[in-house]
């Protein structure tokens, strides 16, 4: 498995004045990846709006290798590399390659879930819990 969860062009709308890809648009790529991925093993925003749950974001970091310009294609790996089984913390690292396979970028994420009634940390219900053995997981993959 390839583990590609978003392909596309880079649009004059996500470009800096310096002609790159803006800083928030590697997160914004990211994100749209990370979504993609969890509704494919089940996690979908219908499932979140049934269960009153959604994920939230603690750290995000972003480390650049290359420049990434307009109308480049581009891809985004997804793989989790940490979850707790007590508290159903996780950690996902995406990476970002152009359309020549060269890694571009690297956006670490660390987050939890959240009870969207109570606005407190929660844990993933019992029927949806299994999913994250469907999750793509790094060959450092920490389970807790």
């Amino acid at each position: 498995m390839e583990n590609i969860y978003y392909k596309g062009q880079v649009l004059w709308s996500q470009i800096d004045a310096n002609g790159h890809l803006r800083h928030s648009a590697y997160s914004d790529l990211c994100t749209q990846a990370r979504s993609n991925m969890m509704k494919q093993v089940g996690f979908s925003m219908q499932e979140f709006a049934k269960h009153k749950i959604g994920p939230i974001l603690f750290k995000e970091e972003t480390i650049y290798f290359k420049e990434v310009r307009m109308d480049e294609e581009v891809y985004v790996k997804v793989l989790m590399t940490k979850f707790n089984d007590e508290n159903h913390r996780f950690s996902i690292t995406h990476e970002l390659y152009n359309s020549k396979d060269v890694k571009c970028a690297v956006v670490n994420v660390d987050g939890a879930w959240m009870n969207l009634a109570e606005r407190k940390l929660t844990l993933i219900p019992n029927e949806l819990v299994g999913l994250i053995e469907f999750i793509p997981k790094s060959e450092n993959f920490n389970a807790e």
